[in-house]
C-alpha cells in the first residue's frame, strides 16, 4: 500500500530540501486523448497541477521552482494550439497573481520572452513588477525557452562585452538563471526519459526523477514522493558524495 500524502509530508526532512526544483511538465495531450477530449482540455487541466506544485513547494520552503511551460520548439505546433497556450498563460496570471503575491512568491520568466506577442509580454511584465519585492520562493516560468538557445544568448552577451578568459562562474552570470542556484532536483512527468533541451548547462549534477504520472494528474502527493526519493539518494559531484563534499569543506 502506497503512503498517503500526509505520511509522505512527514517523511520529508526539512533540513535537506532541494534548494531548486525544476519540472518538465509533460503529458497534457496524452491525458486529454485518454479521455477522448481535445488537447486544450489537457492544457487547461494542467493549470491545476501548476497551482498544486507552486503552492506545495512554497509551503515546504523550496527556494526556487522552475516550470518548463513553452519551448522554442513548441512554435511548430498547430497555430490554434499555440494561441490557446498563450491564452491560458494570460488567464493563469490574471487568476493567480493575487495568490502568488499573498504567499510572498516572486514571479520571474526565463527564455526569449521578447519574441512573445505584446499582450502576453504585458501580462508577464505586470506579474513580475507586482511580485518583484517579494522575498519568498522564486517561481520561474520557462517561456520560449531552449537550453541551447540560452547558451547561445550567453555567448553573444559575452562577445558583446568583449570578455576574454571566461570561466564557468563568469559564464553562469550570463545565463537566464543568473544569481539562482542550479537545480538539485529535476522532475519529469509522463515517463519520458529525455531532457527536452531544458536547462542543459545548469543540470550537470542535478538528480533526475521521472514519473509515469501525466502532468494534469500531478499533485502535492507526487511532489512529496519526488522529494522523498531525492532525499534517499547519495549525491555525487565527480566522484565525491555530498556528505564527503560538506565534510571536506568544514576541514
Amino acid at each position: 500500500m502506497s503512503p498517503t500524502k500526509e505520511q509522505l509530508l512527514q517523511a520529508i526532512n526539512k533540513s535537506t530540501l532541494p534548494a531548486h526544483i525544476a519540472v518538465i511538465m509533460d503529458g497534457n495531450g496524452r491525458w486529454a486523448r485518454k479521455r477522448g477530449l481535445p488537447r486544450v482540455a489537457g492544457h487547461r487541466s494542467g493549470i491545476n497541477a501548476v497551482r498544486e506544485v507552486v503552492e506545495g513547494s512554497a509551503e515546504l520552503g523550496i527556494s526556487v521552482l522552475t516550470l518548463y511551460a513553452f519551448s522554442v520548439e513548441n512554435w511548430k505546433r498547430p497555430a490554434t494550439e499555440v494561441r490557446t497556450l498563450m491564452l491560458l498563460l494570460r488567464e493563469y496570471l490574471n487568476r493567480e497573481i493575487d495568490n502568488l503575491d499573498r504567499n510572498n512568491i516572486r514571479f520571474r520568466t526565463v527564455g526569449r520572452t521578447d519574441q512573445l506577442e505584446p499582450s502576453v509580454r504585458q501580462e508577464l511584465a505586470k506579474a513580475i513588477a507586482r511580485t518583484e519585492s517579494n522575498t519568498g520562493m522564486v517561481f520561474n516560468v520557462a517561456l520560449n525557452y531552449g537550453g541551447r538557445a540560452e547558451i547561445v544568448d550567453a555567448v553573444n552577451r559575452l562577445l558583446a562585452e568583449r570578455r576574454h578568459g571566461i570561466d564557468e562562474a563568469e559564464f553562469g552570470r550570463h545565463l537566464y538563471t543568473a544569481g539562482l542556484p542550479d537545480p538539485d532536483l529535476l522532475i519529469r512527468t509522463s515517463g519520458e526519459m529525455r531532457l527536452s533541451n531544458f536547462l542543459l548547462w545548469q543540470i550537470a549534477y542535478t538528480e533526475i526523477y521521472v514519473t509515469d504520472t501525466l502532468w494534469p494528474d500531478f499533485g502535492r502527493k507526487d511532489l512529496y514522493e519526488a522529494i522523498v526519493a531525492f532525499q534517499k539518494r547519495e549525491r555525487r559531484y565527480g566522484g565525491l558524495s555530498e556528505t564527503a563534499v560538506l565534510s571536506a569543506a568544514k576541514e
